[in-house]
């Protein structure tokens, strides 16, 4: 089986590449637009393992929320791939896959997700009993009240630290910690294993600040 994983929605982009040969991956941090090298890294490890996209059997992906400009470029790139060889493919949201990875990091079921969305709001959601709750779009005050035992992951948590420690209860917390392809590979295998099927449907993206999209595509 071929899987191939690919992530470009936050600040950081990654690809992986699962095969019998365990998973080829390639990940970036710190570049401006790192987005826009998805399709090289995706270049790399067709290579290494010696395979072409035709030869895939799935395609998952993040679908968002996110940095507008990083989930359409996952998206579009996704479509192509997936139109162009007829391939499956299978969208996770961003915080769920930050979240599973927190947990398995960590070795805890109580992960508060909380992603900086700029204009003084954060993507926030909750990964506990491992699935996602509480997808949102908020202001750092409106968080939840949620206490001690959990942890609190994503770059919301640099950008608002104050006020989210202060509402959430929470005083353990990573601003750095970002999606990676490889946990959605878990994603992937874990979904297919427990519902034995794919996700046929058109990779679509999914915003949370729908206005601000439906402005930018007039």
């Amino acid at each position: 089986m071929h899987i191939l994983a690919i992530d470009t929605c936050t600040e950081v982009c990654s690809v992986s590449l699962y095969s019998n040969q365990g998973k080829t991956s390639r990940f970036i941090k710190g570049v401006e637009k790192s987005s826009g090298l998805i399709l090289p890294l995706c270049d790399e490890v067709f290579s290494e393992v010696g395979i072409t996209p035709k030869d895939l059997d799935g395609i998952a992906y993040t679908k968002g929320p996110g940095a507008f400009t990083g989930v359409r470029m996952c998206i579009g790139v996704v479509q192509g791939i997936s139109l162009a060889h007829d391939i499956p493919t299978m969208g996770f949201s961003t915080l769920e896959v930050v979240g599973f990875g927190a947990a398995k990091k960590f070795n805890t079921d109580k992960i508060a997700v909380a992603l900086d969305a700029r204009m003084g709001e954060v993507y926030w959601g909750l990964y506990q009993d491992q699935k996602l709750t509480n997808e949102s779009l908020r202001k750092p005050d409106d968080v939840n009240t949620l206490g001690q035992d959990f942890i609190g992951v994503g770059t919301g948590w640099g950008a608002h630290e104050q006020v989210l420690s202060e509402r959430s209860g929470i005083s353990n917390y990573k601003a750095n910690f970002y999606p990676k392809s490889e946990n959605l590979i878990d994603l992937y295998l874990i979904h297919v294993n427990e519902n034995g099927n794919f996700d046929d449907k058109l990779p679509l993206p999914t915003y949370l600040r729908n206005n601000v999209a439906h402005k930018s595509l007039k």
